[in-house]
């Protein structure tokens, strides 16, 4: 489902990435722990095609990405590749619904069909009753379900998540780990997940622990 070959990084004189292979497979949770500036989240931006490794390829269902045209790379990611970050990124002038369809609807998914799937996706979150509400009258809770909402809306292969409960509460925070291994369960996602949170690490059917740029076998 994902691969990565040989990925290498450096910014400046600092290598951040060592020679990194990984690789997981169609309805597997991973996740990536180790310390502050470890390469964990320079590591999910390459595999997600935000950035782009000095060295190594980077395949998705048998895709190499960085080989594509830049304007194909985008579509790939908008297709194949869902995102959901610590904070939000939600725009504020639009309702949850709305912000859920953004991404079908850059895939020229029709208007009817983007919201009605939306509708979907927001019911299995728990938030049908919130979809008309914009940003800033729904809790970080309900803001980060809309979030992974929009993330999976075109049935990515692979969803990658960077601290995705790092702002929420204890109580809240269950929930959205339970919620990662639903979809996985629901959609037959691959997750890969970077987390400073040991007890989500734990939940993954794999956790790997990266130190100065390399995993620790």
């Amino acid at each position: 489902m994902i691969e990565a070959i040989g990925i290498e990084k450096s910014f400046g004189q600092l290598k951040v990435l060592k020679s990194i292979d990984f690789k997981a497979t169609s309805s597997e949770v991973v996740s990536i722990v180790g310390a502050s500036g470890a390469g964990k989240s320079t590591f999910l931006q390459i595999l997600g095609s935000l950035s782009r490794p000095d060295n190594g390829r980077v395949l998705i269902d048998g895709t190499d990405v960085f080989s594509l045209p830049s304007a194909s790379l985008s579509s790939f990611r908008n297709r194949k590749i869902g995102f959901v970050f610590q904070f939000h990124h939600l725009l504020p002038e639009f309702t949850a619904l709305e912000n859920v369809m953004i991404p079908a609807l850059i895939a020229r998914m029709g208007a009817s069909e983007a919201r009605q799937k939306a509708a979907g996706l927001l019911r299995d979150m728990g938030l049908s009753e919130r979809s008309s509400h914009k940003p800033s009258e729904l809790s970080g809770g309900e803001q980060q379900r809309v979030a992974i909402a929009r993330a999976i809306i075109n049935n990515p292969s692979v969803l990658l998540a960077d601290e995705p409960s790092g702002n929420l509460d204890s109580r809240t925070k269950q929930e959205i780990h339970s919620l990662f291994f639903k979809l996985r369960d629901k959609y037959g996602q691959c997750i890969v997940i970077v987390t400073h949170d040991r007890e989500l690490a734990s939940m993954s059917d794999r956790m790997l622990e990266m130190k100065d740029g390399m995993f620790l076998n």
